[in-house]
């Protein structure tokens, strides 16, 4: 499919044990074996040839190169690794060997492009490299691996296909209107095949928005009345002094943010200014702002002070996270108990830094579930389609209970079909591939 050969630097560019220089492309075999001190025109597919890199007569680098031959490659086509010492010098001295023998610098990205445009993998697969390269927990890496195996693809050609099913349908009620059942074919059959349909999509979007915000970090509040804790249990958390600690009613006056790993999750911590009535103007801004986080957040950790009797800022914070996903923790162990129990409460000391119980609840509370469910899209790009999926096909089955034409009906089932080719980029735009390969690192 391409006529022109690229090459990169497939390793970090700094001083390590091996750097990788990878070509692809057509001339791919012939330019390195134009460097080599050994035969590599002939070489076999997948096998490992030692020699030297040379220049004029004087060799180099002493190295390891790979041969793939198409289309049993990463991107399809001919691909070479030269396996060189890792260093800046040696590394950057062989690529410009390469480019003075024919080939061009590779975009950023473009050999998983040429993966892609060649048919080896789908779009899904080749983001889902970079989530591999960027994962930053066990369960992204588990997430990325799983896409690259290309499971995505096999969760929504169901979906593919059930839509052309009911297109196809669409299709034989305008071409063939005098088929006596053709009003009975779309009420009968076609409106509860589109409700099933819609019941999946429904199924993948909240298992990927899910899935989501463990991947990205858990938006979680830490919400309390002044003086009841809140700085020190973010400390805790944090295992640094980020929050000012005070005796001093309202010494937090704004948002103060961290970011936190408890086992495989990653918290992003917002400590909220105390809420109370008899707040000066300054505060009360800050308390604005807990409210409007409590309700943005993911999670509310409610820190109650085990010391004190139950108390109005208490019983509003109760009433205002009660529709919320929350932790009710009863702070300050250390003291005698004054506070009622609750249901489910998490006793901790957050000064102590005696916060187990809490880690333990965090892990429980996110475990299991469609959070961690491996069925599921990868990224906002996916998810976006499939939301623009989702309501063509409510328009569609809207349109089916109203009584609409089937050739009306037919324009949103064709919209959200594209729309779940697009995930995988059989329906694709240039510019948005340019966009997204070009977030990817050099030599990938």
């Amino acid at each position: 499919m391409f006529e022109d050969t690229i090459a990169a630097i497939a390793t970090p560019l700094a001083q390590g044990a091996i750097s990788i220089i990878r070509l692809s492309g057509p001339e791919a075999i012939a330019i390195a074996d134009s460097l080599f001190s050994g035969n590599l025109l002939k070489a076999k597919s997948h096998t490992i040839h030692y020699g030297f890199i040379e220049e004029d007569g004087e060799p180099v680098d002493e190295v390891l190169v790979s041969v793939f031959r198409a289309p049993r490659s990463y991107t399809a086509e001919d691909v070479v690794e030269i396996n060189a010492h890792g260093g800046p010098l040696i590394t950057r001295r062989i690529l410009s060997l390469v480019l003075s023998h024919g080939a061009r610098m590779a975009r950023a990205g473009e050999f998983t492009q040429r993966a892609f445009l060649n048919g080896r993998i789908d779009l899904s697969q080749a983001e889902a490299v970079e989530d591999m390269i960027e994962a930053s927990t066990d369960a992204s890496a588990k997430q990325a691996v799983y896409s690259i195996k290309g499971e995505i693809s096999k969760i929504l050609q169901p979906l593919i296909d059930g839509m052309m099913d009911l297109i196809a349908n669409i299709e034989v009620n305008i071409d063939y209107p005098e088929y006596e059942d053709a009003e009975q074919l779309t009420a009968q059959k076609l409106l509860p095949h589109a409700s099933e349909i819609l019941d999946r999509m429904k199924e993948l979007i909240d298992r990927t928005e899910a899935g989501m915000v463990l991947r990205d970090g858990i938006s979680t509040v830490i919400a309390g009345k002044p003086n009841v804790g809140k700085s020190s249990l973010l400390n805790a958390l944090l295992q640094e002094d980020k929050a000012i600690v005070t005796d001093i009613a309202g010494t937090t006056r704004d948002l103060v943010e961290g970011r936190v790993r408890v086992g495989d999750l990653t918290l992003n911590l917002i400590d909220t200014a105390g809420i109370r009535e008899d707040a000066g103007e300054i505060e009360k801004i800050g308390i604005e702002k807990s409210r409007q986080s409590i309700e943005d957040a993911d999670l509310v950790l409610l820190l109650l002070d085990g010391s004190r009797p139950l108390e109005k800022e208490d019983e509003e914070l109760l009433e205002l996270t009660k529709d919320r996903k929350r932790l009710i923790l009863v702070n300050k162990t250390d003291l005698p108990r004054v506070l009622p129990a609750f249901p489910d409460e998490i006793a901790i000391s957050a000064q102590n830094k005696e916060i187990s119980g809490l880690q333990t609840a965090l892990a429980s509370l996110f475990e299991s579930g469609p959070a961690l469910s491996h069925e599921r899209l990868s990224n906002e790009r996916q998810l976006g389609l499939l939301n623009r999926a989702y309501a063509d096909m409510m328009k569609a089955r809207q349109a089916m209970i109203d009584g609409v034409e089937p050739d009306l009906i037919e324009i949103d089932l064709v919209s959200a079909h594209d729309h779940l080719k697009e995930i995988l980029g059989e329906v694709h735009r240039e510019d948005l591939l340019d966009t997204l390969f070009s977030n990817f690192c050099l030599g990938k």
